[in-house]
């Protein structure tokens, strides 16, 4: 039996994946032949419904690919949701608080349990029975926890964030972050990268695996893998396509002689 998502990251293995936002049917077996470990399902920039993202979840599970999913605001019943919808890890953005991080792993972890009992369970003021506790973990087995730290509060408190019992992962939003840090897009200036850099080390200190989600240029996750990110969440489906068919009809315009106009150099950002 392949080992799953869940326990590449706890043994410290490096995850590859890419943000998708087509729901075609022919796009999961596409999908497929890349050799992906995962897909990056966002729901909280991308205009997807709930049918769509079931039925997306299904057909990417069912090919051995595993379903992330980030949900529109960081609420434990929505990530319940997309859990039953076929989600393997729930994403939940912009984090800023241990309250947060703390019903995000019951939403993840301890499902079906909700409100008061579950409160009790979590801060330890209620001891969990053994048989529920062997109930939940089964009804829970390989969900993934994974926090957006993208703000200066967020990396103010990373610490105590971190330290959240568990909690699988990070991603670092970094479009967000810069306009937190003031430097909106500014990917290569140095406060930004220290800012990145200070988040991956405090990470792996922690045991928790992180990625960073980027649409630009490779080069930039082979950069961040050298700093100690293990999670790749490269780019996005309308991204690779623009890029790819961009090269392509530039080489085929030379060719022929025809002028190539000027492309926007932005990064698209999920």
């Amino acid at each position: 039996m392949n080992p799953s998502l869940l326990d590449k990251l706890r043994s410290g293995s490096n995850v590859y994946g890419t943000c998708i936002t087509a729901t075609g049917p022919m796009w999961p077996a596409a999908i497929k032949k890349t050799g992906v470990d995962f897909v990056f399902i966002d729901t909280e920039h991308v205009p997807l419904g709930r049918h769509e993202v079931a039925a997306m979840c299904q057909q990417f599970k069912h090919l051995g690919i595993t379903p992330i999913v980030r949900i529109p605001c960081p609420d434990p019943y929505l990530a319940c949701q997309a859990i039953d919808a076929g989600a393997k890890g729930i994403v939940a953005p912009y984090l800023e608080s241990t309250d947060q991080i703390t019903e995000l792993v019951g939403a993840t972890k301890y499902r079906p349990l909700k409100g008061e009992v579950l409160a009790d369970y979590l801060s330890g003021k209620a001891v969990m029975p053994q048989h529920l506790q062997d109930y939940v973990a089964h009804y829970n087995a390989g969900n993934i926890c994974i926090a957006n730290i993208e703000s200066v509060p967020a990396m103010d408190k990373l610490d105590a964030l971190l330290s959240v019992p568990g909690l699988d992962a990070v991603f670092i939003g970094p479009h967000d972050l810069s306009v937190s840090l003031g430097l909106p897009e500014q990917y290569d200036h140095p406060e930004f990268e220290k800012a990145v850099s200070y988040i991956i080390r405090t990470a792996r200190a922690k045991g928790v695996s992180i990625g960073i989600h980027f649409s630009l240029e490779p080069e930039r996750q082979i950069h961040w893998m050298k700093e100690g990110a293990n999670i790749v969440v490269h780019s996005f489906d309308i991204a690779l396509f623009t890029q790819r068919l961009n090269e392509d009809l530039d080489k085929i315009k030379l060719a022929a002689g025809d002028h190539i106009s000027g492309k926007s150099t932005e990064a698209m950002v999920v």
